[in-house]
């Protein structure tokens, strides 16, 4: 199903890439597009995590691990039902994490140092379990397909501007200007649909996998506070994957707006405190964060 979904999105982006490209130049424009949709299909496909990974200066975990962070994407991989994906550590001190990849045998999860030393142990598996959803539930690539697209018809529909379009029947000058930011906000409304939809589904397959679903919610909670508070400089330079974290990592204000990229965190959280309530869970306070003095690998997953 997942694959299927994947299928359908690059369809319809493909022929929105390809009315843009008709309005633009006619039958050889909308040709044109679609033999670039088609080369970014493919290049997406094969390279998106390793992209999105080099946007961030992500570097891989070794096998001398000391932060336990390995075991503990092991141990929730096999929860899930998942192979053990590539994990990766961003050196920013905004807490965040996201996930990538076209499957779940080709994925990867990427944490921050940030995350790492602000939140406890249990906070963390909620994270990492809300990341392995992601990837099982094949969001991964879907959420890489949609912003590719998304930059692409945002730069091809800016040649509108520059080279007119048409100028036997085309749109004209108004036109052209119309199509210069609708294109482009049909593309984005695709693409924050999907992802907002998908961050409720993630949250909730990441509690199962976790089996606590209130040690998500208080990492939501921690991240949120952290990310209004902290710059992300990677990510403000690269806007177009602040979909893929699990809080909007560029200060935008996280409310359930047309244009919001995530559902606000109260919502998660409090969906998050229902499903505890409705398994029976009884309310715990909030893990406390480690503290640096304690040993890398302490906790459930150390």
């Amino acid at each position: 199903m997942g694959y299927a979904k994947t299928a359908l999105l690059m369809a319809a982006m493909t022929a929105l890439f390809m009315g843009v490209g008709y309005l633009l130049g006619g039958s050889g424009g909308a040709i044109f597009a679609f033999f670039g949709a088609a080369a970014m299909n493919v290049f997406t496909w094969w390279n998106s995590d390793k992209m999105v990974l080099r946007m961030h200066n992500a570097r891989p975990v070794g096998a001398d691990d000391r932060t336990g962070l390995n075991a503990m994407v092991a141990e929730l991989s096999r929860n899930a039902g998942l192979p053990t994906p590539a994990v990766y550590l961003i050196d920013t001190p905004q807490p965040n994490a996201f996930a990538t990849g076209r499957n779940p045998q080709n994925a990867a999860v990427a944490v921050t140092t940030g995350l790492l030393h602000s939140l406890s142990r249990e906070e963390l598996a909620g994270v990492v379990a809300h990341e392995l959803a992601h990837i099982r539930n094949h969001d991964t690539a879907i959420m890489t397909v949609t912003a590719t697209f998304a930059g692409a018809i945002t730069m091809l529909a800016n040649f509108a501007l520059l080279f007119g379009g048409r100028r036997d029947s085309g749109p004209g000058l108004i036109g052209t200007i119309a199509l210069m930011f609708l294109a482009p906000m049909a593309a984005a409304l695709v693409q924050m649909a999907i992802s907002r939809t998908r961050e409720y589904a993630a949250d909730k397959s990441g509690a199962e996998i976790c089996g606590q679903p209130l040690w998500l919610a208080s990492a939501l909670q921690r991240i949120q506070a952290g990310a209004t508070r902290i710059d992300n400089d990677a990510a403000e330079r690269n806007p177009a994957t602040a979909h893929m974290f699990i809080i909007n990592p560029l200060h935008a204000h996280a409310r359930d707006s047309l244009f919001a990229t995530h559902p606000a965190t109260e919502n998660r959280v409090a969906a998050l405190q229902r499903m505890a309530q409705e398994a029976g869970s009884t309310p715990q306070p909030s893990p406390r964060p480690r503290t640096r003095r304690e040993q890398p690998g302490q906790g459930p997953w150390g």
